[in-house]
Parts: C-alpha cells; sequence; structure tokens
C-alpha cells in the first residue's frame, strides 16, 4: 500500500508569491507555519511548510490569501531538484495542494469577549414578565 496525504492548518506567513509558467499556467507560493504543542513548560515548535498551488487554487490564493490567514490545507509531499547558480544541485520538499479552505485573517479575531457578550446581550428580546400568563404556557 502507498498513501502520500498531507493535511496542515496553519497561519500563511507572507503574502503568496503568484508566478505562471512559460504555458501560462498560474501557480502560488504560498509559506505556512504550523505550531506543535512541547509541553505545558516548553515553547511549541514551529515549522514551516513550502506550498505550491496550482490552477484554480492559484487563483484563490492570489484574489484571498493574505500574511496572517489560518489556512487548511490538504494536499501532497512533492520532492523535486533544480541547479544552483555555482552549479551545484539542491533539493527541496514541497506541499502540493489540493484542497484549501481559508480561516480567520489577521485581526478578525481581536473583538473582546465582553463586545462579543454585549452584541448578545443587544439581540436578545426584552420579555416584561407581566406580559405573560401561566396559563397560556403550554407545558
Amino acid at each position: 500500500m502507498n498513501l502520500n496525504k498531507v493535511i496542515l492548518c496553519g497561519r500563511v506567513t507572507r503574502e503568496p508569491e503568484i508566478l505562471s509558467t512559460a504555458s501560462g499556467k498560474k501557480v502560488a507560493k504560498i509559506s505556512l507555519a504550523t505550531n506543535q504543542f512541547q509541553g505545558k513548560d516548553k515553547e511549541d515548535k514551529t515549522t514551516f511548510h513550502n506550498l505550491v498551488a496550482w490552477n484554480v487554487w492559484a487563483d484563490i490564493s492570489e484574489k484571498y490569501v493574505v500574511k496572517g490567514q489560518e489556512i487548511l490545507i490538504e494536499g501532497h509531499i512533492d520532492n523535486r531538484s533544480y541547479t544552483k547558480k555555482d552549479g551545484s544541485k539542491g533539493y527541496v520538499s514541497e506541499v502540493i495542494v489540493e484542497k484549501l479552505q481559508l480561516g480567520s485573517k489577521p485581526g478578525s479575531d481581536k473583538q473582546t469577549k465582553q463586545d462579543k457578550q454585549e452584541e448578545v446581550d443587544d439581540s436578545l428580546p426584552i420579555i416584561d414578565e407581566e406580559e405573560i400568563d401561566i396559563k397560556d404556557i403550554p407545558f
């Protein structure tokens, strides 16, 4: 059995880089940071991932993905080699995006709990107790 599947949820570390191939296909390069809890008294471990999004996912990335935004992606790992400027060979591992889900943008979760509670309180109807007759309640 063979399986190459990746699911990542993290924050975008810089604006997506949008490129086009010679044949006109659009590609987006995205850097994603994920954190792994290390323990109560230890600092989380951050891992950076190189994502590559093609075609419709590149279009969506170009239009909607911003630095600091949470995204969830599903994809697979691809390893490739390239020739460096000095002539030596370099290797890179990338996650090829197959699905992308947009999460909260930076600053969108800065509303305080008190502000949220006030919004809820404002939306609740106020019922005058004199308006309710106990006989009118069906249970």
